[in-house]
């Protein structure tokens, strides 16, 4: 039967079948696949720059009800490879320009929009309304999140991840192959791998991940073709290379294998080290405008700039020592304990590794991270410095 049952099939009008000429020419599509199509369900989880041309090809091939969840508003930055999203969208909920970016291409189209942030409180309810899932989301936290619920509820997860020149594809169907636990059983430590806000992305890369996404979707929904299930598909823009991995599903994975020990959804936030133990020292902020105040009245500080410089270079912070992050334990001598030191990055995430990683060599002086990072300072403070 696959995933649309045929109870939920219907005709064909003629404007549908005008429309879709080019996919019912198709022996490998047509008539029949065309109203699996449109009977179809298929829920997209963020609509940011994988989420952009899921939505849009989805629509356009006569998908019938599409979910959109994102919580997130239009910005600047986003429309350098968000293209479902215009400048006219700028601080407009993502959802709502996404919607109706969708009802522009295909008016047809049913847009049913979750403007919350998946978590594991709602995944469950949310996703189960859905014949597939599509992964857009750029944190592992929610990557597992998605994982875990499409396994418990039996569906199908297309994937796709983006980072600087470098993409990865493949579809997790637990019922068929293996999940993304089975490929990643734990997830890196917190801050290894930076998100694309923090490390960059060339715009056209999500756009050829995300149609791949939609590609295996629609074979999905249709029934026909050779999917990536079991199989990885890597992409080097920058070198134009493709290469597959295959993956063999595990049998002692946690919540697919043959005795899963995950039966719910757990706190993902703590499964990824997010979220600090109780016994660990919390990190200490200093917002953009108290760091201005001390630096007025001529407080002594150790203002420590621990981006690379090739960022530095997009907005340099006055009178900041560059100390990359790599750097940060071995340079410990570099340190006076006696005044207190002040960390900052892009939006203030990264530098709080570097702080624990001071911490963890044993550094006994005062360690401050900069709230919300340089974007902050320019923000609040010089708002000739450029945000980024």
């Amino acid at each position: 039967m696959g995933l649309i049952s045929d109870e939920r099939l219907s005709g064909l009008s003629n404007d549908e079948i005008l429309r879709y000429s080019r996919h019912l020419l198709l022996p490998e599509v047509g008539v029949e696949g065309q109203k699996r199509l449109r009977a179809a369900r298929v829920l997209i989880v963020g609509t940011g720059g994988l989420g952009s041309p899921l939505a849009l090809y989805l629509a356009a091939a006569g998908v019938g009800t599409i979910g959109i969840v994102d919580f997130d508003f239009v910005e600047a930055s986003n429309l350098q490879r968000q293209i479902i999203h215009g400048v006219r969208d700028i601080d407009r909920p993502k959802t709502a320009s996404a919607r109706d970016s969708i009802r522009a291409i295909n008016p047809s189209v049913n847009v049913v929009v979750h403007d919350v942030r998946l978590s594991s409180g709602n995944a469950l309810g949310i996703m189960e309304d859905y014949d597939l899932v599509a992964d857009g989301t750029d944190n592992y936290q929610t990557r597992y999140l998605v994982n875990d619920a499409c396994v418990l509820l039996g569906v199908p997860n297309v994937y796709g991840s983006i980072y600087q020149f470098e993409g990865q594809a493949s579809v997790f169907y637990a019922k068929e192959g293996p999940c993304y636990r089975c490929l990643y059983p734990s997830p890196p430590p917190p801050g290894l791998v930076p998100s694309c806000a923090e490390g960059g992305v060339i715009g056209v890369l999500p756009g050829i991940v995300g149609t791949i996404q939609a590609c295996e979707a629609i074979k999905l929904i249709i029934g026909g073709g050779e999917g990536l299930i079991g199989r990885l598909l890597l992409f080097d823009a920058w070198r134009l290379k493709f290469r597959e991995l295959k993956i063999a599903k595990d049998p002692n994975c946690p919540i697919c294998g043959s005795a899963p020990s995950i039966r719910g959804l757990i706190d993902y936030e703590r499964f990824c080290g997010l979220r600090l133990p109780s016994d660990e020292e919390p990190i200490e902020t200093i917002t953009a405008m108290e760091l201005k105040e001390r630096l007025d009245r001529g407080d002594q500080l150790q203002i420590i700039d621990i981006r690379e410089p090739h960022e530095r270079a997009i907005a340099k912070f006055p009178g900041a020592k560059a100390i990359p992050l790599g750097q940060m334990a071995r340079r410990v001598d570099e340190f006076d304990p006696a005044v207190d030191a002040v960390f900052l990055c892009k939006i203030g995430q990264r530098s709080i590794y570097a702080i624990r990683a001071l911490r963890d060599a044993g550094y006994g002086g005062r360690l401050l991270n900069l709230k919300d990072g340089v974007n902050a300072w320019a923000r609040e403070v010089d708002k000739d410095l450029p945000r980024y």
